[in-house]
C-alpha cells in the first residue's frame, strides 16, 4: 500500500540543539505515514506527484510544550498576585481546586483551557489536575479530544492543603482507581505529590512503591520559596536537603520533573544532574509569588535538564510564547544581580519548545522519523519593518510578538488540529 504523504511548504525554523537555530527560507517539511521524513531545500523527484500544503511566506516552526501547569487554577488567572507562595495557597488554590469536585464545572473549564492551549500553539503538556480521580480524567479526555498529547496527575494531599485536604487513605484509593481508568491514546498518567509538605511520609512511601511498581513517571515541586524551603527542613530534620525527601521514597529518579528549583543550590543541582531530574523553570511564576529568580544558566551548565512550565495561575500567562519571553527577561534580571549569562531567544525557544519534545523521548527539532509538532505563524499583523528581515530575525520578532491570532495552524503528533482546520471538515 502507497504511504500517506503531507508535505509543508514554508519557511522553516527550529532549534536543533541548545542555542542552535537552523532556518530554510521555501523549504519542504515531508511526512509519510504521519512521520517526518526530512526537511529539504528542493523537493524530491519521488514527491513530485504528491500534494503540497503551501504556507508561503510564513514561518513554520516547533510547537510549545508547556511542562509545569496547574489545571484546576485556570479559573483564577490574574488573582492573588500580590501574595507569597504559601498565603496564595491557602487564600485562593485550595479553594478554587474543590470546585472540581463537581464534574459538569470540571467539563466547561477543562474544555476551555483544552482549546486554548491548542489555540496558542501548545500541543504537549504535563499537568497537575485537582485530588478528585473523575475530574482528573475528565481533564485528560478534553486534552485528547482537543489534540494535545502528554502526562497528567492526580494530585495527592494528605497535610497541610486546607480545604482540598484529602484522607490518606482516599487518596491512595482515589489513585488506585483514577490509574485503572486511564486509557487515552495520547494522555499518560504520571504520579503527582504536590510537593513534600502537603504529603505524609506514608503517602509518598506508597506513592514511590507504585512508581516503581508501575514504572510512572513522577512531578512534583522543588525549592521554589525560601519559607518553603525552611518548612520542608522543620518536617523531615532527617533529610539535609529538600531533594532527599523525594529521594528516601524512591520518588527522586530518571524523568522526574521538579518545577521551579529557584533556591536550589550546587548540591542540590548536582543531584538533579545525577539522577536525571529535570527541572522545570517557571519565570513569570516565581516573580509574582515573590519567590525569587532560577539559575537557569547554573542549571544548564550543571548538567540539570530544563524545560519550562507555565505554572498557570501563579503564572499569569497560559501562552508559552509569553512564558518564553518571560524566561528571557527573568535571565536578564538575574544577570545584572549574579553575573550569570542571560538565555538568547534561541535557547529560551528551546527550553519552552524542543526540550519537551526532548523528555518525550524525541530529538529537537524536526527530527527524521518522529511525529510533527508544529505551528504556522503569520507576521501580517506585526509592525512593518524598516528593511527585509532575515529569517533569524523573523523568528525573533515572532517569539515577542505573535499571538493566537498570529498562529494559522498547529499541528500535535502529525493531526492538524486548530480549530480552523476544524471549521473546513479536518480530521479532528
Amino acid at each position: 500500500m502507497a504511504a500517506d504523504v503531507k508535505i509543508l511548504r514554508g519557511n522553516i525554523i527550529h532549534t536543533p540543539a541548545l542555542g542552535e537555530l537552523e532556518t530554510l527560507a521555501g523549504g519542504y517539511l515531508v511526512l509519510e505515514d504521519g512521520v517526518i521524513q526530512g526537511i529539504f531545500p528542493v523537493l524530491p523527484e519521488r514527491y513530485a506527484a504528491c500534494p503540497v500544503e503551501n504556507w508561503g511566506d510564513r514561518l513554520i516552526m516547533p510547537a510549545f510544550a508547556d511542562m509545569h501547569l496547574h489545571a484546576p487554577q485556570y479559573p483564577m488567572l490574574g488573582m492573588g498576585m500580590d501574595l507569597p507562595l504559601l498565603e496564595w495557597l491557602n487564600a485562593y488554590t485550595f479553594q478554587t481546586e474543590e470546585r472540581f469536585a463537581d464534574l459538569d464545572y470540571a467539563r466547561r473549564v477543562y474544555r476551555r483551557l483544552a482549546e486554548e492551549l491548542i489555540a496558542n500553539g501548545t500541543t504537549r503538556v504535563v499537568m497537575f489536575s485537582s485530588r478528585h480521580a473523575d475530574a482528573t480524567l475528565v481533564l485528560m479526555e478534553e486534552l485528547e479530544r482537543a489534540g494535545v498529547c502528554g502526562c497528567v496527575g492526580k494530585v495527592n494531599m494528605d497535610r497541610n492543603s486546607g480545604v482540598a485536604q484529602e484522607t490518606t487513605e482516599a487518596s491512595m484509593a482515589e489513585t488506585l482507581r483514577w490509574l485503572d481508568g486511564c486509557r487515552f491514546d495520547h494522555v499518560k498518567p504520571i504520579l503527582t505529590p504536590r510537593f513534600t509538605p502537603s504529603c505524609s511520609d506514608e503517602l509518598m512511601a506508597f506513592l514511590g512503591r507504585l512508581a516503581r511498581e508501575r514504572d510512572l513517571p513522577v512531578q512534583s515541586h522543588l525549592s521554589e520559596n525560601l519559607d518553603e524551603v525552611a518548612w520542608v527542613r522543620r518536617l523531615h530534620p532527617d533529610c539535609g536537603r529538600y531533594w532527599e525527601t523525594y529521594e528516601k521514597f524512591g520518588l527522586w529518579k530518571e524523568g522526574t520533573l521538579m518545577a521551579h528549583c529557584v533556591h536550589s543550590d550546587e548540591a542540590e543541582r548536582g543531584a538533579m544532574a545525577g539522577h536525571g531530574v529535570w527541572a522545570v523553570h517557571c519565570a513569570a511564576s516565581n516573580v509574582n509569588l515573590c519567590s525569587g529568580t532560577a539559575p537557569v544558566r547554573r542549571l544548564l551548565e550543571d548538567g540539570v535538564r530544563v524545560a519550562l512550565g507555565s505554572d498557570v495561575a501563579g503564572g499569569d500567562q497560559l501562552a508559552m510564547y509569553q512564558v518564553v519571553t518571560a524566561s528571557i527577561r527573568a535571565s536578564k534580571i538575574r544577570s545584572i544581580e549574579t553575573g550569570d549569562r542571560p538565555l538568547t531567544v534561541p535557547e529560551a525557544f528551546y527550553l519552552g519548545a524542543a526540550a519537551g519534545q526532548r523528555y518525550f523521548g524525541g530529538g529537537a527539532g524536526f527530527v527524521p522519523g518522529e511525529k510533527l509538532h508544529a505551528i504556522v505563524v503569520d507576521e501580517g499583523a506585526f509592525p512593518e519593518p524598516v528593511r527585509a528581515l532575515t529569517l533569524a530575525e523573523r523568528f525573533e520578532r515572532a517569539v515577542y510578538l505573535m499571538d493566537k491570532s498570529s498562529i494559522l495552524a498547529v499541528y500535535s503528533d502529525s493531526r492538524r488540529v486548530d480549530r480552523k482546520e476544524r471549521a473546513h471538515g479536518g480530521e479532528i
